[in-house]
């Protein structure tokens, strides 16, 4: 039997790739990955990725935070990736900022509990380090995301999980905002790259 490998192992091997390598540096782990051609990639002829509804739950002024482990219990995932323009370029200092429900579909809707932003590095990357939410009511699991380029507009999404039962009958369900995801020895680590337009 094939023995996983760690998150940290996962992440450095994902966050190695340039950006002009991003195609290339998607995960390579057989079945404990899936290679998801609807997930946006960057590319002269390729379209941004899509907006998705903000959702009833938003909290805004989040502290800059990278790290919602410690917030709530639940099993560990981490989400990373890139934020890059159509051609491929990184954008420096893009920010992100994240929001989800807890182990148990609930919302922190009085504190910053599973909510906070960063700002990319010079590669474009970011990392968040956090637990899977559950799903709620018709909803299937997914994360709530704001991505903002210096100076640009704000793209709001969702992003989802693959082979999620509930991912066929969630009307806000659409799959090119499928993460790509791979479960590690201590955990899962999640990915997806944001493509901006009009940078």
């Amino acid at each position: 039997m094939k023995q996983l490998m760690t998150r940290r192992r996962i992440l450095r091997s994902w966050l190695a790739a340039t950006v002009a390598g991003l195609a290339a540096s998607l995960p390579r782990t057989g079945a404990q990955a899936q290679t998801l051609q609807p997930t946006p990639y960057c590319g002269v002829d390729e379209v941004p990725t899509i907006a998705g509804t903000e959702g009833p739950f938003y909290s805004p002024r989040t502290p800059k935070k990278t790290n919602f482990r410690q917030d709530a219990p639940g099993d560990a995932l981490t989400l990373t990736g890139f934020i890059v323009t159509r051609t491929c370029k990184p954008i420096a200092n893009a920010m992100i900022d994240l929001w989800h429900a807890d182990a148990e579909g609930e919302y922190d809707n009085d504190g910053y509990r599973l909510r906070g932003h960063q700002l990319t590095d010079a590669q474009g990357r970011y990392v968040f380090e956090t637990i899977v939410p559950a799903p709620y009511g018709p909803r299937t699991r997914h994360y709530h995301a704001k991505v903002q380029a210096p100076g640009g507009s704000v793209l709001t999404t969702q992003l989802y999980f693959p082979g999620e039962p509930l991912n066929e009958t969630d009307f806000l369900f659409d799959e090119r905002l499928l993460m790509q995801v791979a479960s590690a020895s201590d955990g899962k680590v999640g990915r997806f790259d944001f493509v901006l337009d009009g940078i």
